[in-house]
């Protein structure tokens, strides 16, 4: 696994992309960025262990390098599932395609360069969007997750991981601190960390809670709850 050291030396005020650069180092990336990440993967290998049936669908939308389905294909082997990981980089897709044959999983996992607004799929067992929504413009995002609502089975999931904010400002500020000190403890230096927060300014959207809740409510499902919360970054289960 390649070190994530992108902003060391790059002072350069780009907005954030999912490139080669990106890719070469995401997985290393998102274990030292994201709190909690193999913890989400493994609470969501429980809920589809709970709600899917043998042989369903499960698609990974922004699945970068394929690490979240190919851990899943392993974990859920028995269920025989379908796995497909979807995401609009080509450097993500490119890297993804090749783990899955490192690991002999090409058979079962399978990759697609898409746009996620494009979709056109039915009867989905279940659905992944991890911290992929925040990165769709805020006009798309409930287009978006009503398209994903009718794509699913009737008893289908899905699974919503995402970056939040709070509108009582010193309780948002607190949980940014707080989340600024878990990257320091991952060995980024504050001006890595200063120079990917201005990068990403632009680019990273948060939701609220509140907002990400009544988005999918209004999307059609009619249950939604939060199954895990570290102070700013929170997962979701609906389920259709």
């Amino acid at each position: 696994m390649s070190k994530d050291n992108l902003f060391e030396q790059d002072s350069s005020r780009n907005d954030f992309s999912f490139n080669h650069r990106v890719a070469e180092v995401f997985d290393d990336m998102l274990a030292r960025s994201v709190p909690c990440y193999r913890q989400v993967i493994d609470m969501s290998s429980q809920i589809l262990t709970a709600f899917l049936r043998k042989k369903d669908h499960v698609i990974d939308l922004g699945c970068s390098t394929g690490s979240t389905l190919l851990e899943l294909a392993r974990y859920l082997e028995a269920q025989e599932l379908r796995f497909t990981g979807i995401d609009n980089s080509r450097a993500m897709i490119k890297k993804a395609a090749l783990k899955a044959e490192m690991f002999g999983k090409q058979d079962r996992v399978g990759f697609e360069e898409k746009d996620i607004l494009d979709l056109d799929i039915k009867d989905v067992g279940a659905f992944l969007l991890n911290y992929t929504l925040q990165f769709v413009r805020p006009m798309d995002r409930q287009r978006l997750t009503a398209n994903l609502y009718q794509s699913l089975r009737p008893g289908g999931v899905m699974i919503v991981s995402e970056k939040i904010i709070f509108h009582d400002s010193r309780i948002n500020r607190s949980f940014i601190d707080f989340y600024l000190d878990f990257k320091k403890s991952q060995g980024y230096s504050e001006i890595e960390i200063t120079r990917k927060r201005e990068a990403l300014e632009n680019v990273l959207i948060p939701f609220s809670m509140d907002e990400n809740i009544r988005m999918l409510r209004q999307a059609g499902f009619s249950t939604v709850e939060p199954f895990f919360q570290w102070f700013n970054f929170t997962s979701f289960l609906a389920v259709k």
